[in-house]
C-alpha cells in the first residue's frame, strides 16, 4: 500500500527545528522533501549542537528521508531554478523572519503566480506582521514568554523550561497540520493557499485546560514540579532505587492504591476519602505516602501496582524509556547509515497505516547531495549548463 502523501513534493527553506520538524512527519507519511539550501548550509547543521563524530545529531533527526539542494536564492540565476522547482512541486515551507521572503522574491503572491496550486507555509516566532514580529524567536525565548517557565519545575525553586525544544517542535507540529489541511484543501477547489502559524501561538494552544482555566476563572497556575493541581495523589514518589509516579485520577485508583499499599484504612479517612479532602489535607497525606513508598524497590512496587490497575510507571531515563516493550512493538526506533557518522537510531513515526509494515529510513543528506541529480532529473537540465551554474556559484 502506498504512503498516503506519496506523491506531493515539498520545497523546504526552513531551518534548524521549527522549520524542519514538520516537513520531516511528512516524509514519514510519504512526502518527497527537497531541502533549498543555501552555500553555508541549514544552521542545524552546526556540529557543535548535540555533536556526533563531528556532526549534529539534532541535523540527522531532524533531516531524515530528505533530499538536499543548494542554491543561491540572493543571485537571478538561483532563483529562476527555485521558480521552476515550484512549478513542479505542492508546498513550500520556510521559518525565516518577517520580511525576508519578500526581499528574496520567493512570497505568495510571487509563488502562486508561477504555481496557483502551490501551498506556501511559514513558521514564524510571533507572526509576520505586528509588534513582536521581528523579535528573535529562539526555543528559550519562546518558552519564557508564553508561560511555561513559570509553571514548569519545583515549587519555590528558579524557573524550568521543558526539558526538548518544545516551542520549536510546535511551529513543526502546527504547519503539518496545517500544509495536510490545505492539501485537503486544494483538492477540493484545485488552488494553493498561503498558511502560517507561530511558535508563540503554537505554545498558547498547548497551554490547553490551564490556559482556560486562567482566562476563565483568573487564577494563575503555579509551578507543581511532578505534582498535580487538582488531583491528589498524582505525582512522582522516591523508592528505594529510583522514583515510581503514581496518578489516582478517580476515587477508584485511590481505593486499590491504599490496598496495594497495605494501609486499606487511608481509603476510609475522613481527612482523605474524596479527592477534594485529598487536596485540603495534602501537606498531611503525601509525607505518610513518601514514608510507605521509600520501603521498597521500583519493580516491587510497580508488579503491585500494574496488577491493581493502578495508574502508575517508573521515572525512566532514556535508556530505560527505550527499552520498554512498545518500542519495538511499535517500531519506535529507526535507523540508516549515514556516509559519515555509520549507523544512526532515533525515535520513529508515531503515525500507524493500516497495511504500511516499515517507516521509511533514509540518511539526512549531506550539503548538496542531491543538487545535480535534482536539476537534471526534475527540471531536465543537461549536464553543462549544470556545471555553468555550479561555476557560477548559483549552485554547490
Amino acid at each position: 500500500m502506498p504512503h498516503a502523501l506519496q506523491g506531493v513534493r515539498v520545497l523546504e527553506l526552513g531551518q534548524i527545528i521549527a522549520g524542519t520538524y514538520g516537513s520531516q512527519v511528512l516524509t514519514d507519511l510519504g512526502a518527497e522533501v527537497i531541502k533549498i539550501e543555501t552555500p553555508e548550509g541549514d544552521l542545524g547543521r552546526i556540529p557543535s549542537v548535540a555533536p556526533y563524530r563531528g556532526i549534529s545529531t539534532l541535523f540527522l533527526t531532524f533531516n531524515r528521508n530528505k533530499k538536499s539542494i543548494v542554491i543561491n536564492l540572493k543571485t537571478d540565476e538561483g532563483r529562476a531554478l527555485f521558480y521552476d522547482l515550484v512549478k513542479v512541486s505542492d508546498v513550500v515551507i520556510d521559518n525565516f523572519r518577517a520580511g525576508v521572503l519578500e526581499r528574496l522574491k520567493v512570497d505568495y503572491p510571487t509563488l502562486s503566480a508561477i504555481n496557483p496550486r502551490i501551498i506556501q507555509c511559514s513558521v514564524t516566532g510571533f507572526g509576520s506582521d505586528g509588534a513582536y514580529k521581528d523579535f528573535p524567536a529562539l526555543d528559550l525565548v519562546i518558552q519564557a514568554i508564553s508561560g511555561y517557565l513559570s509553571i514548569t519545575g519545583e515549587p519555590g525553586r528558579p524557573p524550568a523550561r521543558v526539558g526538548i525544544p518544545l516551542a520549536d517542535m510546535s511551529g513543526g507540529i502546527f504547519s503539518c497540520k496545517a500544509i495536510l489541511a490545505a492539501l485537503y484543501q486544494r483538492e477540493r477547489t484545485g488552488k494553493g493557499c498561503r498558511v502560517e502559524t507561530s511558535m508563540f501561538d503554537g505554545m498558547l494552544n498547548l497551554l490547553s485546560y490551564m490556559g482556560t482555566h486562567y482566562l476563565t476563572a483568573g487564577e494563575l497556575p503555579k509551578p507543581q514540579g511532578t505534582a498535580h493541581e487538582f488531583t491528589v495523589p498524582w505525582q512522582a514518589f522516591a523508592v528505594k532505587d529510583g522514583y515510581v509516579v503514581i496518578a489516582t485520577r478517580q476515587e477508584n485508583f485511590w481505593k486499590k492504591l491504599c490496598v496495594v499499599l497495605e494501609h486499606p484504612e487511608l481509603a476510609d479517612d475522613p481527612r482523605f476519602s474524596t479527592n477534594p479532602l485529598r487536596l485540603e489535607n495534602r501537606a498531611t497525606l503525601v509525607p505518610l505516602l513518601e514514608n510507605i513508598m521509600r520501603q521498597k524497590t521500583a519493580r516491587e512496587w510497580l508488579e503491585k501496582l500494574y496488577a491493581a490497575e493502578v495508574p502508575a510507571a517508573p521515572v525512566n531515563n532514556l535508556d530505560g524509556a527505550f527499552s520498554e516493550p512498545p518500542v519495538a512493538e511499535r517500531e519506535m526506533i529507526v535507523e540508516y547509515d549515514h556516509p559519515q557518522v555509520g549507523r544512526v537510531r532515533m525515535p520513529g513515526n508515531p503515525i500507524k497505516f493500516d497495511g504500511i509494515a516499515k517507516t521509511t529510513s533514509n540518511p539526512a543528506p549531506l550539503l548538496g547531495e542531491h543538487t545535480d541529480a535534482l536539476l537534471r532529473d526534475l527540471l531536465s537540465l543537461p549536464a553543462a549548463r549544470i556545471a555553468e551554474l555550479r561555476q557560477l556559484g548559483v549552485i554547490k
